[in-house]
């Protein structure tokens, strides 16, 4: 068997375990209306532009702070903004903050969790010790010290996001390596005499894909969640960008008379939140043998 075949059959191994979870879950309510927020959330963020009723920018002070009405179904806000107009626009700033801060995170912690887990000892110790320190703060915390450093800009958000979450990924991605090391597969191609980067590349990492899944569903939650919390405390996404976070900073001090101003970004956040939660919960029991891949123990 040549190595090419060899490489494609690991790589083929990992996507089809992806594969059977998502066709053994079709029976999981949970993965089901998980699919379905997601989904609406993507289709919603490619389409933005397109399906906004209003210009999310458009001051009209005349209808400030308006109720929510026919016209303006989730009302406007201080400055007349037709809010569903920007709670739309907002979903593709939380979709590209999750995205790239995933990337980010998985593309620096997965090759630490590799190297880590792969040569073990001293290696091991030093990487796991740094992402422990790291661990240590609170990701919030964490993320506005470094933006306290770079500066309160939507591109140092995506940086300052994806070092907080590299941790995640990287002990997530030694735990599947030090599982999948001692496989006997592993030892047929070390007896081969191939490379350690064959071993970590074609052998390893194909077989860390499925929990490296789950951990992106949820991490993009969590990314979500913080942008909001740093876009609320002043350091995320800057004026006039639509975010939800900032909408609900917008409108706190009206928040007694114009409650609809925090509920509805508020409510966006959590659907959107929910829906990535239901998804990964689903993959997860679908990937744990102590619980059926119907939702069931």
């Amino acid at each position: 068997m040549s190595q090419q075949v060899v490489r494609d059959s690991r790589w083929e191994r990992g996507l089809e375990q992806i594969q059977e979870a998502i066709r053994a879950m079709w029976s999981n309510p949970k993965f089901l209306v998980g699919t379905f927020g997601l989904l609406t959330f993507v289709i919603v963020a490619t389409f933005a532009p397109y399906i906004t009723p209003y210009d999310p920018f458009k001051l009209d002070v005349m209808n400030r702070a308006a109720p929510p009405s026919f016209v303006h179904p989730m009302g406007t806000d201080n400055f007349g903004r037709d809010i569903l107009s920007r709670i739309i626009m907002g979903t593709r700033t939380s979709v590209y903050v999750g995205a790239v801060s995933v990337t980010i995170a998985a593309g620096i912690g997965v090759p630490l969790g590799i190297i880590s887990g792969f040569y073990g000892r001293m290696l091991d110790e030093s990487i796991m010790r740094l992402m422990d320190a790291l661990m240590s703060f609170p990701p919030v915390l964490l993320a506005l010290v470094i933006m306290a450093s770079l500066g309160p800009e939507l591109t140092n958000v995506l940086i300052a996001l994806g070092l907080v979450y590299t941790p995640f990924f990287a002990r997530v991605t030694r735990s599947a390596v030090l599982e999948t090391i001692t496989e006997d597969f592993v030892d047929a191609a070390r007896a081969r005499g191939e490379s350690d980067k064959y071993l970590m590349v074609y052998e390893i990492f194909p077989n860390t894909l499925p929990p490296l899944i789950v951990q992106a569903t949820i991490t993009f939650a969590f990314a979500i969640l913080s942008e909001a919390a740093l876009s609320f405390l002043g350091m995320g996404t800057q004026p006039p960008t639509p975010s939800w976070g900032l909408m609900i900073a917008e409108g706190r001090d009206y928040l007694a008379r114009s409650p609809w101003m925090v509920l509805a970004p508020g409510m966006a956040i959590g659907t959107v939140v929910l829906s990535l939660n239901l998804f990964g919960d689903a993959l997860r029991d679908y990937m744990d043998p102590k619980v059926d891949a119907s939702g069931g123990v």
